[in-house]
């Protein structure tokens, strides 16, 4: 069984998802933001062993941490699609840009393409890319627990900001509505801010998607 707990992190309270299979307690960090200590404490609070670092996309808020990590634990860094590394080669401005501690840049130690797998213990994931709030933005699906791991995409009530350089609203939306809807009405969404919905509820109360 998958299982997870949701952390939030920095000033922007971004949603850094620790999950981990039941059966082999291998756990993975999900956007790892930053409060580096605070995940690491989570993770051995519950008997896990970190076993990889997973970006949606690579905005201050989600991958600033991952480089300290990866270098702390020894971890691989997968994801994302390879449409962020400008925003990864830019993380040390983005850091400084908005008062966060200093981020380091960093080449994932593997980039995700749309249909690729992930694999925790015993437990695997689908990857979707959906680009629209950065080129290189994925989601991690498991149709297994119904649930996936959507980042900035979609969240309840709203969707991901587009004004950012390589941000696209037509491909914002048509990444919801060929990729995130597919995945089925009872499926619960984990969003990179605020509270947990599900595709159906968004596809009936959502404004910006309301009927798609």
């Amino acid at each position: 069984m998958l299982r997870y707990q949701i952390l939030p992190v920095t000033p922007f309270q971004q949603n850094c998802s620790l999950v981990w299979c039941d059966a082999t307690h291998k756990a993975a960090l999900i956007d790892p933001g930053g409060e580096i200590d605070r995940l690491i404490a989570a993770a051995e609070s519950r008997g896990l062993q970190l076993a990889q670092l997973w970006l949606t996309h690579a905005h201050i808020d989600h991958a600033g941490g991952a480089g300290e990590l990866a270098e702390r634990l020894g971890l691989p860094i997968v994801g994302p699609h390879p449409g962020d590394q400008f925003w990864i080669d830019g993380l040390p401005q983005q850091s400084a840009m908005f008062g966060f501690p200093p981020a380091r840049a960093f080449v994932p130690t593997r980039w995700l393409a749309d249909g690729d797998t992930v694999t925790l213990g015993e437990e695997t994931l689908t990857v979707r890319h959906c680009p629209g709030h950065t080129p290189g933005h994925v989601v991690f699906h498991s149709a297994g627990a119904q649930r996936a791991f959507v980042g900035d995409v979609l969240f309840a009530g709203s969707i991901g900001r587009t004004d950012f350089p390589g941000g696209s609203h037509p491909q914002l939306i048509d990444s919801i509505v060929q990729r995130l809807w597919p995945m089925g009405d009872e499926t619960v969404f984990i969003p990179g801010h605020g509270p947990e919905s599900s595709f159906g509820r968004e596809r009936r109360s959502n404004p910006y998607v309301q009927g798609t």
